[in-house]
């Protein structure tokens, strides 16, 4: 597990007060996160901003276009910062990234090849947004992929359902986080 990588991705202030339904998600992707920890794994955190103006955004992209009108993910804005109950802690990556995917306009490939990581596990908000897009991005780049399912939330359940339990297994070991800290755990 050593050249792993937990990615918290998009759990930020707003966003899970979008997205938050109450079944104890935080608690779950704390849980994930200090697991990660204790077994010596990567916590890298993940996080959509754009610059004030909104210079990265093209009229032509209906979901920046959209983001941009919801007044979401402005750099410096406290409902862009990460959610205080899974806030990083000293020694831990932050990378901002511009787009839906963790590698779409940020650093993130320079710091998992800094650090010599071939696996990555992928937590985050929204399964149909971040997660889909990071999963996909990182199959062709070759990485080993985990999903924590119950560490991934989306607005609609049915289709986080759909992707964790019909499309992502076809890419990735898709698992809980109980079930993946019984088996990073330090012995």
């Amino acid at each position: 597990m050593a050249n792993s990588a937990l990615l918290v991705m998009d759990v930020q202030r707003d966003i899970v007060a979008l997205a938050d339904d109450g079944s104890g998600y935080l608690p779950r992707l704390r849980g994930a996160i200090d697991g990660a920890r204790a077994a010596g794994i990567s916590v890298i955190y993940v996080v959509m901003g754009l610059r004030p103006g909104d210079p990265e955004v093209s009229p032509r992209s209906k979901v920046m276009a959209n983001i941009v009108r919801a007044g979401l993910f402005t750099e410096g804005a406290p409902g862009t910062e990460i959610h205080d109950e899974v806030a990083p802690q000293q020694g831990d990556v932050v990378v901002t990234k511009r787009r839906g995917s963790a590698f779409s306009g940020s650093d993130l490939d320079l710091v998992l090849r800094a650090r010599d990581i071939d696996s990555l596990v992928l937590t985050g908000i929204a399964t149909s947004a971040v997660v889909l897009s990071t999963l996909w991005h990182a199959v062709d780049l070759d990485f080993g992929l985990t999903v924590l399912a119950d560490a991934c939330l989306d607005t609609d359940p049915e289709v986080h359902r759909m992707l964790t339990e019909k499309l992502f297994p076809q890419w990735a070991d898709v698992v809980t986080v109980e079930d993946w800290l019984r088996a990073v755990a330090p012995q």
